[in-house]
This record gives structure tokens, sequence and C-alpha cells, in this order.
């Protein structure tokens, strides 16, 4: 009789699981146009909208790239918004004080890709010399 309800409540906690991953919502798709930085932004109705910031973008580091010059030009035009959503290539990109981490998903895992140095500028995580406190200081010379 224990085995029964055993199998009976894992059952119930299987079906359950599937069906909550079945009526979730649709999983939003970057856009995968080769070399097309896109800026992915929201509408009042809360539908993401892709825009085209560059053309002929090589790699998604020269994507990632253009969104913070975008960013930045912003923040000089008064804009208080520190964080941007990008898209190049069927991934996405997200940038932020800390730096740019590129996804496959806007709510899933996300890689750590450049990091801020001391003086605000992306580099290669590897490539940033810090104090021993762990504050970025410089980009190691080549």
């Amino acid at each position: 009789m224990t085995k029964v309800r055993v199998l009976t409540s894992g059952l119930a906690v299987v079906l359950g699981s599937a069906a909550l991953a079945a009526c979730g919502a649709p999983q939003l798709k970057a856009p995968t146009d080769k070399g097309v930085c896109y800026h992915v932004g929201e509408l009042a109705s809360d539908a993401p909208r892709f825009n085209v910031v560059a053309r002929d973008q090589p790699q998604i580091e020269f994507c990632a790239a253009r969104l913070e010059e975008m960013r930045l030009k912003f923040l000089s035009l008064g804009g208080s918004n520190n964080e941007m959503v990008g898209a190049y290539q069927g991934q996405f990109i997200f940038i932020d004080r800390t730096g740019v981490k590129f996804s496959k998903s806007l709510d899933g895992a996300r890689f750590f890709a450049l990091a801020r140095t001391g003086d605000g500028r992306l580099a290669i995580p590897g490539a940033i010399q810090r104090r021993i406190d762990g504050r970025p200081v410089a980009v190691a010379p080549n």
C-alpha cells in the first residue's frame, strides 16, 4: 500500500510539472540574421521589439560594443537606464554596470563575456589587472 502511494505521488508530481511546462508562455527567440545587431526595446504593450542598431558586425563582441555606444549616448542625453538588452545571431546580449553577458534566452543562464575595467571600458575578464581587494585597476598589456 505504501509503494502505491509513493508511485502515485511521484506520478502526480511528474504530470504536474509537465502540465506547467506545457502551459508556459513561448520563449522569445532572438533574430538569427547574419551580422545584424539589434537593441531589444519594449513597447507600451510590453511586447519586445527588435530595433536594428548596426549591420555587418563580424562577431557578437562588436555588437556588444555598438550597444555600449548606444547606452553611453542615451546616458549623455540625460537617460538613467544603465542596463541594455540586445540580440545578435540568435543570442541575447545583456549590458549592465558589471559588464556584458550572453544568453540563448531572455531568462536563461548567462555567460559572462566582458568585464568593466577600472575606468569603465570593457575587456575580456582575464585581461584585467586587479587590486588585492578585487577592484579592477587596468587592462593587462599585450
